[in-house]
């Protein structure tokens, strides 16, 4: 944890260095991506009913299939949840892409099938323990209500650790110029035995884009149904909130640039000190080796 800190605080140094730098790149590039996720998440509500009902209606029936308990909460809030996350995720693509560098596109679009196999694995695992626990007769309420908890929080733990190598797998591919799944490969090699702190840098940041969203949600789109007009006041009030999210977004990925560069270096070392025989220099050949 207290590597996490370490790399936050450099971080934020590192962005108040280049503060000019910085701040246009969000100004520039990552607002409109910005934008588009949280206006998403306001249109929700206001979505064509049939869209979001019938990716609502899909997930339930796959879970009445799976056998999952329909009276567990924890499914109900996870349709809802997963429902929500589709709808931003097809709504929001098109400008992501817009945004992304050609390098990074296959990366991009390698994981999201990284993450909708790491949840297809997550309910699988659930499928066959609910399914083993129904066959058994013990499926009481109290059972399913503690199977429910496991359950939540062997999802929140995956979703944590793949959220973390797909961000880590970004910058692998924008820095070594290399797309598809040979980035997500070299991310889980990187981020071997440093998951925890990979999660402690993950947190904040995940736990201010989740605040400033709800700020939207809160100061924009509740005053916007209340009054039912987009005033001056109002307009530059969601700007600067959006201008705020893209800071963080920044921020973030200097946290992971970080990161990367730190679990590099420690690859490197720990590759020289089981290969060095007593400090010796490394090969021509051995060095192109270790760069690949």
């Amino acid at each position: 944890m207290g590597m996490a800190v370490w790399i936050v605080r450099r971080s934020i140094n590192a962005f108040f260095d280049g503060y000019q730098s910085f701040t246009s790149i969000a100004a520039l590039l990552v607002f409109p991506v910005s934008a588009s996720v949280l206006l998403s998440q306001a249109l929700i509500p206001f979505a064509t009913p049939p869209l979001l009902e019938a990716i609502s209606l899909r997930l339930w029936t796959l879970f009445q299939a799976a056998r999952f308990p329909a009276s567990a909460g924890f499914f109900s809030l996870l349709n809802v949840k997963l429902a929500q996350t589709v709808f931003t995720f097809v709504s929001t693509l098109p400008l992501v892409l817009t945004f992304l560098l050609r390098s990074i596109l296959r990366t991009h679009l390698f994981n999201s099938f990284v993450v909708l196999s790491a949840n297809a694995s997550t309910f699988a695992l659930l499928f066959l323990v609910f399914n083993a626990v129904d066959l058994l007769g013990l499926s009481t309420s109290n059972v399913v209500l503690c199977l429910s908890a496991a359950g939540a929080v062997l999802y929140s733990v995956v979703v944590a650790n793949t959220t973390v190598i797909c961000n880590l797998a970004i910058v692998v591919s924008a820095t070594d110029n290399c797309g598809g799944y040979l980035p997500v490969l070299k991310a889980c090699l990187l981020i071997r035995g440093r998951v925890m702190t990979a999660l402690g840098l993950a947190l904040p940041a995940n736990l201010g884009m989740a605040a400033v969203e709800a700020l939207f949600q809160y100061r924009v789109v509740r005053q916007y149904n209340l009054s039912g007009e987009l005033n001056s006041s109002l307009f530059w009030e969601a700007f600067s909130i959006t201008y705020f999210h893209a800071l963080l977004v920044v921020l973030d990925v200097i946290m992971s640039c970080m990161f990367f560069k730190i679990c590099r270096t420690d690859c490197h070392s720990d590759w020289e000190k089981g290969h060095g025989h007593h400090g010796e220099e490394l090969e021509p050949e051995d060095k192109v080796t270790l760069h690949v």
